[in-house]
């Protein structure tokens, strides 16, 4: 995480600040603190704005310490994290491992030539999936209990926008306004485009909550 993303903040379905990391941090920080003082609820759910991904930070201690917890590198692994190289696993078949390692310069040679390749072909439609996205992960933390929440993520992968909106209207105000926010980019193609992204019931992102 870098000081170049942003962040969304809500308490329920309520959107508290939005912002770059640490004033983020230090709004969320000084928000619980006051909280737990009067004896309320002090939860929030933190989103990343570019994914839509759920995150969490600790938000123990002095804003010094969160800030300082917040920057400090994750734990991923084998690697080489002072050239931004870490490990992960990958599970692919045995013919795979084959293919990769017949490649020039080894198999995490060929996986990043590959990525960088697929990364560069049809940047707008890269733009739509990505935006489609990240939009469905926080529909589906705020709103996945909502009426309407199937239909609209089914009008989402279709592309129709105009059935999109119909369908998200009548959600809390402010969980609509930053699901048009994150799906701006969703409409902006053709149909098939946005198609070309999976669909909800094959996707790895659908992850619904329990």
């Amino acid at each position: 995480m870098t000081e170049a993303q942003t962040y969304s903040v809500f308490a329920g379905e309520r959107l508290l600040l939005a912002g770059p990391l640490a004033e983020m941090l230090r709004a969320t920080k000084q928000y619980i603190d006051e909280r737990e003082r009067q004896g309320a609820d002090p939860s929030v759910l933190i989103f990343e704005d570019e994914t839509g991904r759920q995150v969490d930070f600790d938000f123990r201690g002095t804003v010094e310490q969160v800030l300082a917890h917040a920057v400090r590198p994750p734990r991923v692994g084998p690697g080489r994290p002072r050239l931004g190289v870490v490990g992960r696993e990958v599970s692919l078949l045995p013919r795979h491992w084959e293919w990769l390692e017949g490649e020039p310069g080894g198999a995490s040679a060929a996986l990043r030539r590959l990525v960088d390749e697929a990364r560069k072909r049809n940047p707008a439609q890269q733009r739509v999936r990505q935006a489609i996205d990240a939009t469905y992960r926080f529909m589906t933390a705020l709103a996945g209990d909502r009426p309407g929440y199937e239909e609209a993520t089914r009008a989402l992968y279709a592309g129709d926008g105009e059935r999109f909106a119909t369908l998200i209207a009548a959600w809390p105000t402010d969980v609509v306004r930053h699901i048009e926010r994150l799906a701006h980019d969703c409409f902006t193609a053709p149909p098939a485009a946005a198609q070309a992204g999976q669909s909800p019931e094959s996707s790895p992102l659908a992850e619904r909550p329990g």
